[in-house]
Parts: C-alpha cells; sequence; structure tokens
C-alpha cells in the first residue's frame, strides 16, 4: 500500500486552501492503491492555517529538539507538527506502507526540500518533520515528483 499526501489526492487541505492534485495519484486512491493522509490536519490544524516554516534547521533537527516549527505571524506551531507526524507514522505502521509520497517543499512532508526560514518563497535542502519521522522509522519517503519513478518496484 502507498501512502500519499491528501493533497496530492485533489483534497483542499493545503494551509491557503488549496490542493496540488496530480491525476496519476489520486487514480491510485480511486482504485485503492493508495489511501491519503494529512498531517497538518491530523496535528489538529484547520484549513486554511498560517503557513510555517522550520526555523533553525529541518525536520531531523525539529525531531532532535533544535529547530521549531514558527507560523508567519511568529507562533510556536511545533508540538502540532510532531503530533502530525507521530499519527502519520501510526497511519503508515497501520497500513503496512511500502512507499509514502509526501508534497514536496512542506515544513511537514517535503523529502528533497523545504522553505528556509525568511517566508520569501525560497528553498533549501532538507526533510520535513513528518518524512523525516516516517525516513527514521525505515519508511521510504519520496515527493509527487518522483512517484513514477518508483511504481515499478512496487506491487501495483
Amino acid at each position: 500500500m502507498i501512502l500519499v499526501s491528501s493533497c496530492l489526492a485533489g483534497f483542499e487541505v493545503r494551509y491557503n486552501g488549496t490542493h496540488s492534485l496530480d491525476e496519476r495519484i489520486m487514480e491510485l486512491v480511486i482504485e485503492k492503491k493508495a489511501i491519503s493522509v494529512c498531517p497538518e490536519l491530523l496535528g489538529g490544524f484547520s484549513t486554511p492555517r498560517e503557513p510555517a516554516e522550520i526555523i533553525g534547521g529541518d525536520g531531523e533537527d525539529v525531531l532532535d529538539g533544535k529547530a521549531r516549527i514558527i507560523e508567519k505571524s511568529g507562533k510556536d506551531v511545533t508540538a502540532l507538527y510532531i503530533k502530525g507526524a507521530n499519527l502519520t507514522l501510526l497511519k503508515a505502521q497501520e497500513v503496512k506502507a511500502t512507499l509514502v509520497v509526501l508534497k514536496e517543499n512542506s515544513p511537514s512532508c517535503g523529502s528533497a526540500t523545504i522553505y528556509n526560514d525568511a517566508f520569501k518563497g525560497i528553498k533549501m535542502v532538507g526533510n520535513g518533520v513528518t518524512t523525516a519521522l516516517l525516513k527514521r522509522h525505515g519508511f521510504t519517503v519520496i515527493s509527487e515528483e518522483r512517484l513514477f519513478e518508483h511504481l515499478d518496484e512496487y506491487e501495483m
């Protein structure tokens, strides 16, 4: 089973109330080959919500207590992101996910890049907090940009 970000399946759960529909991923969900999840909603956020970025590192640093996740207004929302990451981990374990596909650039889901801490749309190399936690537990996490490079490796 593949676990995918809900926004990639067309659900309007992104911080600004939009989705990031990838029709190929939506098809996998419709065909019951993938299950969607939104770590931010699991953590207790609503939609829409204020944009947030990791301050002082990446998701690994958040998990290690060396960085925080801060909304644009300055509110620390680290605990909600960690809660969402932990609940996503439980879901991945429950469905025995063989692959996890999360939305690139997110402070939660980014698997190659995240936005830096300037709220200016600048990206940096790093994992989001959910990706970091899943990888620590042995899950393969990739972005939507790389999913179809990997499909041949997985029983579909």
